[in-house]
């Protein structure tokens, strides 16, 4: 296999649950290759580098080799390697939003009345 569309190797690599997300995300140019979007019908080959932004993070990785069969995590795992400079900035990212206190009001019980009132204030109500 010389060379595989590219939504069929995001699906089979696993960043993408369907090959319909893969296409929609490469469709928005979520998916880079050497920074210029591409389309899902791209032609990719083993040493590409691509940029691949999705609910996880933003990836850089390196094509390290070509599927166009979804196998197990360890399979899909072995078909590119991400960049350390990709590692440390998710990291990073992720350490950001742990910080923000925004998400983590949580609340697990229901509504109280006052708070139902200051909704509807809120709401125009």
């Amino acid at each position: 296999m010389d060379s595989v569309r590219l939504d069929k190797w995001l699906w089979a690599a696993r960043f993408f649950k369907t090959r319909a997300l893969a296409v929609k995300a490469c469709e928005l140019g979520r998916i880079k290759l050497r920074d210029q979007p591409v389309k899902p019908a791209r032609e990719i080959k083993a040493g590409d580098v691509l940029r691949i932004t999705n609910d996880g993070g933003i990836f850089t990785v390196d094509v390290l080799a070509l599927s166009d069969v979804r196998g197990p995590a360890a399979a899909a795992q072995a078909l590119y390697c991400e960049t350390e400079e990709s590692v440390a900035a998710r990291k990073k990212e992720q350490e950001a939003r742990k910080m923000n206190p925004w998400f983590e009001m949580d609340r697990s019980e229901r509504p109280t009345k006052r708070d139902r009132r200051d909704l509807n204030r809120l709401r125009g109500r």
